[in-house]
Parts: C-alpha cells; sequence; structure tokens
C-alpha cells in the first residue's frame, strides 16, 4: 500500500511540475492554485507513504539510498509548501517542483525492500539527527532554485528584455532575501545534523568525529554556506555573489550526499 501512495506523490509532483511550468508562462492565476493543489495532495499521499512504510518496518524510513531518497523529496516538497506559504510567490514552483519530481522519479527505480535496521542504525538518534540533515539539504535545494531564478531574472533587467517565463518572477531584492533567510534556516539545520551525528557516533563507536568521508565533506559543506553567511553579514555581499554561493553550495551538499556515498564509502555507506 505503501508504493501505491508514493506513486500517487509521483505522479501528483510531476502534474504540480509541469502546471507550475504552463504556470510561469501564462497569466491565469488559477493555474497556480491547481499547481499548489496538485503539489499538496502529493505531499500528503507522500507523507502517508513514509508514515506506512515507518509502521510496516517498525523503524523510520531512513537506513538505505531509497529511503533516503524519497525522504529527500518529501523533504524538499515541504519546504517549497512553506515558503509558498509563507510569501507567496507560486512561480518558485516552477524550479523546485522539477527537482523533487527528478528526486522522487531517481527513488522509484531503486530497490524500495524493507530490510532490517542495521545494529548501528537502532538508536532515536536516528530521526533527529537525518531529519535534521535532510531538511538542510531540502532548504539548500530551495535556495539552488532561487539562486538559478536569481541569474536569470538579472540577465533579463540587464538586457531590458524580459521573457514570459520571467514576468511573475518577483524583484531581485526579493528573491535575494528569501535565499538568505532559507540558507540561514539550512544551515542552522544542518549545525544540528553535525552536532546530533557527532553525539551519535559517540556513542554507538566511541569517538564523536572520525573524520569519515561523509563527515568530512559535511563539514566542507558546512564551510561553504558559513563562508556565505559571513561574506553577506561583514563582507556586504548581495545579490549575484550569494546567489552563485548557494548554487555552489547546493552542489556541494549532493557531493556530500551521493557522491560520497558511491565514490568513498565509508561509515555512512548504508545510503
Amino acid at each position: 500500500m505503501y508504493t501505491v501512495l508514493f506513486f500517487g506523490a509521483l505522479l501528483s509532483y510531476f502534474v504540480g511540475a509541469v502546471i507550475f511550468v504552463i504556470f510561469s508562462t501564462n497569466k491565469h492565476p488559477g493555474a497556480g492554485r491547481v499547481a499548489v493543489g496538485a503539489t499538496l495532495f502529493g505531499f500528503i499521499s507522500h507523507t502517508a507513504s513514509l508514515i506506512l512504510r515507518a509502521v510496516i518496518s517498525g523503524f523510520p524510513p531512513m537506513s538505505n539510498l531509497y529511503e533516503s531518497m524519497t525522504l529527500f523529496a518529501w523533504a524538499v516538497v515541504l519546504a517549497f509548501l512553506v515558503i509558498e506559504y509563507k510569501v507567496h510567490i507560486t512561480v518558485i514552483g516552477a524550479f523546485v517542483m522539477p527537482v523533487a519530481f527528478l528526486i522522487t522519479g531517481y527513488a522509484s527505480l531503486l530497490d524500495s525492500t524493507v530490510r532490517p535496521l542495521m545494529p548501528a542504525l537502532q538508536s532515536y538518534w536516528l530521526f533527529i539527527h537525518v531529519m535534521s540533515c535532510f531538511i538542510s539539504y531540502a532548504c539548500f535545494a530551495c535556495a539552488f532554485c532561487l539562486g538559478i531564478m536569481y541569474l536569470f531574472q538579472e540577465r533579463q533587467v540587464k538586457s531590458k528584455h524580459i521573457g514570459k517565463i520571467f514576468e511573475r518572477l518577483p524583484s531581485l531584492d526579493v528573491m535575494d532575501r528569501i535565499n538568505y533567510n532559507t540558507v540561514l534556516l539550512g544551515f542552522v539545520l544542518l549545525t544540528a545534523g553535525i552536532v546530533t551525528g557527532s553525539i551519535w557516533a559517540q556513542q554507538a563507536w566511541g569517538n564523536w568525529w572520525s573524520w569519515d568521508p561523509k563527515e568530512t565533506w559535511s563539514f566542507i559543506t558546512w564551510l561553504v554556506y558559513a563562508a556565505y553567511l559571513h561574506s553577506r553579514f561583514n563582507a556586504g555581499w548581495r545579490g549575484r555573489r550569494t546567489a552563485v554561493m548557494s548554487i555552489i553550495g547546493f552542489l556541494s551538499v549532493l557531493f556530500t550526499y551521493l557522491g560520497v556515498s558511491f565514490l568513498l564509502p565509508g561509515l555512512h555507506s548504508y545510503f
């Protein structure tokens, strides 16, 4: 049953992503409402799928690549819905939801078999640590999309030729502010994820920090976003520079999450 709910979410995300793109080039406000509705329906179905899988397995769905990818996609949609609720800039969905659909689509190709939880993961820290990390990743994914939006809009403004897809985009200042707030929240959650991971590692393996490849790259990613915030607070960076840094930061997130798992296996290779 959780598989049916998952594929229902996948279909809804696809429909939402397509309608969001149509909305970005069509001035009819109804398209935006339909796109948000499809996304919300998919999110509810996705949430039910995760809960049902947790009930069946007896532990949170966070123990392998399929489950973590599914959780990542869920978190991205959650972050988008929160941003949409807070700032009511629906066109952001034209950039975020295709990303969420691609993540969900990739997860659908992976082995979804429920397997016993390995001993090292049998801890309440699993939920706290992983949720902190993946919601932070979701914030960074949205900041990545906002960075791309900013660069495209800036180019259109400088060329004095605004294409249809950019007519609905907010001002550069608004995108810069939302980008900053999203990165700030993601940074706080990533910090919490690293701290809780260190506590968990000490309990599980007797070491607070072992310089495992995943730990090392998590720290590198943390430094990238710390540099983003430092540059904004102390050097006054705004606009294009911070947009580029948010894009670079998310590339570091992707390498931390997937690249390290495939290329530099270590204690976190269960992902």
